[in-house]
């Protein structure tokens, strides 16, 4: 991880969300959450099941609309801007559950991410092997290169559905990176994998922050991971944030073990680290 600057003032959050709140009929999931996410940070946020960890991702890139607070991007008020508009302004997601094309080739899952740059016309397609064709190529060649970092040019042929899990969320994070993002959400890269699968992952996600200079958000239920990787986090529960700050201090807070174990759970806890 990288050690802040102390002498260099406070820059502006990459990502600023002020007091969302955001409801399901009487069940109130998000209770006026902040979280500011800065510029070359892999932030972790953390909670147990049914905290609002993914509708908190939900509102930021908006899926769902907030029933108060904003969200600034870069300085830009995007508050339930659509999503379409807000991956316009360089913003790329991973979804909890796997969200390929079944029946497509790993290259051609993974050029489905350079829709948000393709700038179809008429004319071009007139003029084909003048203009589409040259922006064709350029797409590919950003393409060939994330198969390259990540290390997918062996399965790059085959159909994404009969390759394993592990690679599956590799080749979907793959299609997240060739949108070419300044701002990547993760929602749980790393949900059913083994430890070696774990592993490649969080290498690819340091990687991308510190070879691509991607800022991450990242969800992740495996703490060892968080604490292995993540500059900063924010634990959710019941919709409020409860700890924040370096990893290891905010998981270790009694708020944050309470979440977890539960009180009587806690209490044994904190007798046996006393």
């Amino acid at each position: 991880m990288r050690a802040p600057d102390a002498s260099a003032p406070p820059a502006e959050p990459v990502l600023s969300c002020r007091g969302i709140e955001r409801s399901f009929g009487g069940l109130k999931a998000l209770k006026g959450v902040d979280v500011d996410v800065f510029k070359g940070e892999i932030f972790g946020l953390v909670g147990p099941n049914g905290s609002g960890k993914t509708t908190m991702v939900n509102v930021m890139t908006g899926f769902y609309p907030a029933e108060a607070g904003h969200v600034r991007l870069l300085g830009e008020d995007v508050t339930n801007l659509a999503p379409h508009a807000i991956a316009g302004r360089g913003v790329a997601r991973t979804f909890q559950n796997l969200a390929l094309f079944k029946g497509m080739s790993v290259l051609d899952n993974i050029l489905v991410g350079r829709h948000t740059h393709m700038k179809p016309s008429a004319l071009a397609t007139l003029f084909y092997w003048v203009w589409a064709q040259r922006e064709e190529l350029a797409h590919r060649r950003i393409v060939e290169e994330i198969i390259d970092f990540m290390q997918l040019q062996d399965i790059r042929d085959e159909p994404v559905d009969v390759i394993p899990m592990g690679l599956q969320k590799r080749v979907e994070l793959a299609r997240a990176l060739v949108a070419e993002p300044s701002f990547l959400i993760l929602d749980e890269p790393m949900a059913g994998m083994n430890q070696e699968e774990k592993e490649y992952i969080a290498r690819f996600i340091l990687d991308a922050r510190d070879e691509r200079g991607v800022t991450i958000l990242l969800i992740e239920h495996h703490m060892d991971v968080v604490t292995a990787i993540c500059d900063r986090v924010a634990v959710l529960s019941y919709g409020e944030i409860i700890a924040q700050g370096e990893p290891r201090s905010a998981i270790a807070d009694p708020k944050v073990v309470k979440a977890y174990l539960g009180e009587r759970a806690a209490r044994r806890h904190a007798g046996v680290t006393a």
